[in-house]
């Protein structure tokens, strides 16, 4: 069983339970983490306070000195991480290349090149009139994250909570952590100062609800369902911290008449299929004019069927399985709900896929309502559900008909019209003609898909405090 990264060194939990790590294609038991308890938390908090005034201290380009090094030390071992991520949670080997391991390290550098071009301007103040306005450090800041991308969650958090000067304590998801265990080994590696981050394994309503709740924490973090959002808000309110959110989505694909359908409806798809749905900003309605409706039926049914289930370890496999047997469950339920609700199912369906592993077959629904629970509720899996439109405003309707607005998509011949109906939606990303990402762009969401913005200097400040010294 692996231990618990308490103040520079590894060490045993108080607790002698241990969670299993299973491998998703195998549901076979591959490794073990402690179930850590709020004794261990005590003792994170400790070793990041004391860590705090010293860290907190240093220069900006000090703190990119020991980041960067660490950098290094990921970049040497992204090969062997993304094999671990693959293990850990099942994605497909060459998409834990290019997006498990690959969007972290692409997120780590993003984030110190952002420091070094304006760590002055944030950190060193600014005039305003008689007053200089400085950005100061949180103070210790609790990590809490989920499993569809384990790494990447991590690095969002911890790397701009560390360059702007605050120490953390990470609880990891305990359905895949071996990916926080192996940022953990890189950053003691690159002699990251004790204290300055902690790690410690164990479940969301004990060690999870430690961190929210402990009075020593100045700031919680937290990406995962609204369900446990909701939770982490309440039990973080006791002590008046403060809480960044990065919650569920269910987001719409608006194709407005005229888009080229064939790329429109190619690319919904694969977004959908990404991760094996396992995405919070997959964009899992599909909203079609009713004139080309059938056309893009029959091309999401044929794209879908290029999405065969296989082994994550196999270079060709482009959907691996699901994490869990509980999301497996989860997932196939909701494509029994699906067919109940009267949608036509066009393609896959809940049958259960042969062999070992948490698969599920990618399913296609047409005739959607928007009123429909597969049309409102967060699913995780490879499901799309297409729904038909008449009008540009019932299309931003139906859109905007959720409790949802993470991220949303729209397709346009006619890119100041496209641009005008992004503006209508209330998301916090949206994609024009398949824009691609940028990741000093701001990331997250409207009403329950959370609170605050991840990714770019918006990302960074979450981590900061504002002070104004009047002179």
């Amino acid at each position: 069983m692996r231990s618990l990264y308490i103040d520079g060194a590894w060490r045993e939990s108080a607790s002698d339970e241990a969670l299993d790590v299973i491998d998703p294609a195998t549901e076979q038991v591959i490794d073990g983490v402690p179930a850590g308890d709020p004794e261990d938390v005590d003792a994170a908090v400790a070793a990041a306070a004391a860590a705090f005034p010293a860290w907190s201290a240093l220069a900006p380009g000090r703190r990119v000195t020991h980041l960067a090094r660490a950098l290094e030390l990921f970049n040497e071992r992204i090969d062997p991480i993304a094999a671990v991520l693959t293990r850990d949670m099942g994605a497909p080997v060459k998409f834990s290349r290019s997006v498990q391991a690959g969007l972290p390290a692409l997120m780590f550098r993003t984030y110190i090149d952002l420091v070094e071009e304006s760590g002055e301007r944030y950190f060193e103040g600014e005039r305003l009139g008689n007053s200089l306005i400085v950005r100061e450090p949180v103070g210790v800041v609790g990590a809490i994250t989920p499993w569809n991308y384990p790494l990447h969650q991590i690095v969002l958090k911890v790397v701009p909570a560390l360059l702007a000067g605050n120490t953390v304590v990470l609880k990891p998801s305990e359905v895949a952590p071996l990916s926080a265990y192996a940022l953990a080994e890189v950053f003691h590696d690159a002699g990251l100062p004790a204290g300055v981050f902690n790690l410690v394994s164990g479940t969301g309503p004990v060690v999870g609800e430690a961190v929210a709740a402990h009075p020593r924490v100045d700031m919680v973090s937290f990406t995962g369902s609204t369900r446990a959002g909701v939770r982490v808000s309440q039990v973080a309110a006791e002590t008046v911290k403060r809480v960044a959110l990065e919650l569920g989505g269910k987001s719409p694909n608006v194709i407005l008449p005229g888009a080229d359908l064939t790329a429109a409806v190619k690319r919904g798809v694969a977004d959908v299929m990404r991760n094996t749905g396992q995405s919070c900003n997959a964009l899992t309605r599909m909203l079609v004019h009713r004139d080309v409706y059938e056309e893009a039926v029959a091309l999401a049914a044929q794209a879908a069927a290029k999405y065969v289930p296989g082994d994550p370890k196999d270079e060709s496999t482009r959907l691996g399985p699901l994490v869990s047997a509980a999301q497996l469950d989860k997932v196939r339920a909701y494509i029994e709900l699906g067919v109940r609700e009267g949608a036509r199912l066009v393609a896959g369906g809940p049958e259960p896929v042969e062999g070992p592993g948490y698969h599920v077959r990618p399913t296609v629904f047409a005739d959607v309502r928007n009123d429909m629970r597969i049309a409102q509720e967060e699913i995780f899996g490879p499901v799309l559900a297409l729904i038909p439109y008449d009008t540009e405003d019932e299309a931003v309707a139906l859109a905007n008909d959720t409790v949802y607005g993470l991220s949303a998509a729209v397709w346009s011949a006619d890119a100041e019209g496209g641009l005008a109906v992004a503006r209508r939606l209330r998301a916090g990303q949206v994609e024009l003609n398949g824009g691609a990402l940028n990741p000093r762009a701001p990331f997250g969401g409207y009403k329950r898909s959370g609170n605050g913005r991840e990714w770019g200097l918006p990302g960074l400040e979450e981590f900061c405090e504002v002070k104004a010294v009047q002179m």
